[in-house]
């Protein structure tokens, strides 16, 4: 329960009134005086992102991150299947309570293996409540057409039984603009107790900033990205609506912020006199500065922070109209690198003119570096960003903000950039305790608003950054925390939208994840039983989407990637599956052949889950001890199947094609297309071939009972013991307790692995049976290796401790 925890951060106030006569939805539940409403459509996959996440973690130890652990500890009893309203409320006794609101369905609460639950119904109510009490933690609950509410509070369930409470239209909106694909959602409002601002200065309050937020969140395990949208109803009251009228210009601050420094504010405009305007009305009583023709030819004004120095910059699209304003500030005080430094006479003419935006007012000194007018008080930081202006060693050439303002668009009205120090003293601003972290490597975090139409696009980061790996490095780049140990050997599966790769696996509860390769954990989902083999993915629609397909002992699956079982699967069977299932597509077209494999007997499917009538091949003498397999050699179409006496080689409709001249006693390796053969080994080590007609062929590849063997269709690969065979080179190796090679074929080389279970070492070959630099590694089971993203690196993935998976780039 600890993921809760983390709204603090990220989630401000939403109090609403709404609720409907006819209330078919969640939204139709949030309790009055809400404070935070949290939207999920995964919990599960929440969860795990939150534990997942390196820096909310950061702030486990903090007294509101544990006093809402405690208080949600009951939120773990629920098993939904939809979506996930959280709300929290003040009452009038300045408490905070909790709801959540779901669909209801039978299995949504499992209590009946908990030893610390109980449960009774209240007795005189009118509707029927139920009050459960779990470890220390007591909440109630009733259901409501169709709707499970439960509460820390019985007098918020009392009232969600009223029909009469008005509608809030304008709440319906916000909640339609959140989206159902990201980790979290957060409708959010600005006047709580809890977050006082998302800015640097004590001036820009969220309370005068804006009235609310409704943001989506996405957390990985090492960035947390936010987008959604700001509101304010009255366009005289909240800071964010003097950039109505306004166009958002290009930021470039960060073209002549030091990278040394703390970070900037920025914000633009097409032309000063509507926003000048729009502060007039802003400040109602305030004055404004006289004489502000400095600003007529300026788009964008910046604060660049270093400690507790600040310098304002004016980026101008008209050098020399803004020189002239200045006509009168041109007494040099001092030149440095061969740039003039002026006094300034107006020290307080920003702060007069922007403030809240700025309220520095002891800009004493300024200089000109090209359309960058920058004025400051302090010398050494005027000389700091000259001397990193000339240099090109300014923010906008540094690789965390590049890989940041990848997530950011280039145009903001109002722009925050801010490095560990700054970010540490926002968020600090919004606890009433001292906050003991470490942000160091959240080298860069940002955060944009860009006016639009009476409302504001908001987009945030917060980025752990990543030093440049040296050429050969090998990075870890992701530890994955799952909440059980794993069971099954992680691997790579193509998300069919983006074309890149992500991660499967089990855990020993049978839960199957799918994550991506950012490390968040996307899906997570129960089956019955342990995945035997490997998932294949098929297209079963023939549409470009493909889905996972797979076996356990009594189960055959086809999942898509949103974690849903496609009708009609899955099939059960009574008696149980004995090889993982096989999966063949004869000639390419998506007219799939699903092969279940239960003792002696192999039984073919379509993917209509009906069984082949045209697969005459039923049963073999004996136990099949390998995956059926499926070879093309010339326009032939071969089927494998495996005994340990025997190899069934047959066509299409499962009649014999092959009949091998020599029996053999085989080893339980699979069956390989090596050479235009079907290739495997025998009990004693010797390598086995048959070709098509029939022909056996054995060689004696002096490999010990146990052993392991691997091939394409022109490399052999062979690991016995402590020698690692690569073609005909053949290593010896340490004595340990090996998995078998893996082979892989990426951008035209050749890569084999294994993995010393005994030592926790994964080694890395290439085809000439040398190891890559920096090798082995630590893991716990077989790598996979493959191109994962849009870069050309290779990454791997292998399990790491028992519940955690890893994954390591090449460099």
């Amino acid at each position: 329960m600890r993921f809760f925890c983390f709204s603090l951060l990220l989630c401000l106030t939403f109090s609403c009134t709404n609720t409907k006569t006819n209330r078919q939805q969640p939204i139709d539940y949030i309790p009055e005086n809400t404070s935070v409403v949290l939207k999920t459509s995964n919990l599960e996959s929440l969860k795990s992102s939150i534990n997942n996440s390196d820096l909310l973690q950061k702030f486990s130890k903090t007294n509101p991150y544990n006093n809402l652990e405690s208080k949600l500890e009951s939120v773990s009893l629920l098993k939904p299947k939809s979506d996930v309203l959280i709300c929290f409320s003040n009452t009038k006794a300045d408490s905070l309570e909790f709801t959540v609101i779901t669909k209801y369905h039978d299995q949504l609460v499992k209590t009946d293996s908990l030893p610390n639950y109980k449960e009774e119904t209240i007795a005189g109510s009118k509707q029927k409540i139920t009050k459960s009490t779990f470890n220390k933690s007591t909440f109630y609950s009733t259901v409501i057409d169709s709707m499970f509410i439960a509460s820390s509070s019985k007098t918020i369930i009392d009232a969600a039984f009223n029909n009469d409470r008005i509608p809030n239209s304008e709440l319906e909106k916000i909640y339609n603009t959140t989206s159902n694909d990201r980790t979290l959602s957060a409708l959010v409002k600005a006047d709580n107790p809890i977050i006082k601002s998302l800015f640097i200065e004590d001036t820009l309050s969220l309370k005068a900033f804006t009235n609310y937020l409704a943001v989506d969140i996405d957390v990985s395990q090492n960035e947390i990205y936010v987008n959604g949208i700001s509101k304010a109803n009255d366009s005289t009251e909240s800071l964010i609506n003097i950039f109505k009228n306004t166009v958002p210009q290009e930021n470039q601050i960060q073209n002549i912020t030091p990278s040394n420094t703390d970070g900037f504010l920025s914000f633009t405009f097409r032309n000063f006199e509507n926003l000048k305007t729009n502060l007039q009305a802003y400040k109602k009583q305030d004055s404004i500065a006289n004489n502000t023709e400095l600003f007529n030819n300026i788009i964008e004004v910046g604060v660049i922070y270093q400690d507790n120095d600040r310098a304002v910059v004016l980026n101008t699209i008209d050098v020399i109209a803004t020189e002239d304003a200045l006509i009168s500030e041109q007494n040099t005080i001092d030149t440095f690198r061969e740039t003039e430094v002026y006094s300034f006479s107006k020290p307080d003419i920003f702060s007069k003119t922007f403030s809240p935006l700025i309220t520095f007012n002891n800009a004493s000194k300024y200089c000109i570096l090209d359309n960058f007018f920058v004025f400051a008080d302090n010398m050494d930081l005027l000389q700091n960003i000259i001397t990193n202006y000339q240099n090109k060693t300014t923010l906008s050439e540094k690789d965390v903000f590049i890989q940041a303002k990848e997530q950011l668009v280039d145009a903001s009205s109002l722009m925050l950039v801010a490095n560990p120090t700054t970010l540490k003293q926002v968020i600090s601003q919004n606890f009433d305790e001292e906050l003991n972290i470490n942000l160091d490597h959240y080298n860069i975090s940002a955060l944009q608003f860009i006016y639009d139409n009476n409302f504001a696009h908001v987009n945030g980061i917060i980025k752990k950054g990543k030093a440049r790996a040296e050429e050969n490095a090998v990075s870890e780049e992701l530890n994955i925390k799952l909440d059980n140990d794993i069971l099954t050997d992680p691997q790579f599966v193509k998300n069919h939208i983006t074309g890149e790769k992500e991660i499967v696996v089990q855990d020993i509860k049978n839960n199957l994840y799918l994550i991506s390769n950012k490390g968040k954990i996307l899906w997570k989902k129960e089956l019955q039983g342990a995945v035997l083999g490997t998932i294949e993915q098929i297209d079963i629609y023939k549409n470009g989407r493909l889905q996972f397909a797979f076996a356990t002992p009594n189960r055959v699956y086809v999942i898509d990637r949103n974690g849903k079982d496609v009708s009609p699967f899955p099939m059960k069977f009574n008696d149980k599956i004995t090889q993982p299932l096989a999966v063949f597509d004869y000639d390419k077209n998506k007219n799939y052949r699903l092969l279940v494999t239960q003792g002696k007997h192999v039984l073919m499917y379509n993917d209509d889950a009906k069984e082949v009538k045209g697969f005459t091949f039923k049963s073999a003498d004996n136990t099949i001890i390998t995956t059926p397999k499926h070879f093309r050699i010339g326009s032939k179409d071969y089927i494998v199947i495996k005994t340990a006496d025997k190899l069934y080689i047959l066509d299409r409709t499962g009649k014999t094609r092959v009949t091998p001249k020599t029996g053999y006693a085989y080893s339980t390796e699979p069956v390989f297309e090596y050479n235009n053969t079907f290739t495997t080994t025998g009990v004693n080590g010797h390598l086995i071939s048959v070709d098509t007609k029939g022909n056996v062929a054995s060689r004696n590849l002096n490999l010990s009972e146990k052993h392991s063997l691997t091939t394409s269709t022109k490399s052999l690969v062979a690991q016995s013991e402590n020698k690692l065979t690569i073609k005909n080179k053949t290593i010896e190796l340490d004595y340990g307790n090996y998995t078998a090679p893996g082979f892989f074929y990426l951008n035209d080389k050749i890569y084999i692995s294994f993995t010393d279970l005994q030592t926790h070492k994964a080694y890395l070959f290439d085809s000439q049976a040398k190891l890559l630099p920096n090798f082995p590694v630590y893991g716990n089971s077989p790598i996979q290796l493959d191109n994962i993203n849009k870069d050309r690196n290779l990454e791997f993935v292998t399990k790491g401790e028992s519940n955690s998976i890893l994954l390591y780039q090449l460099n």
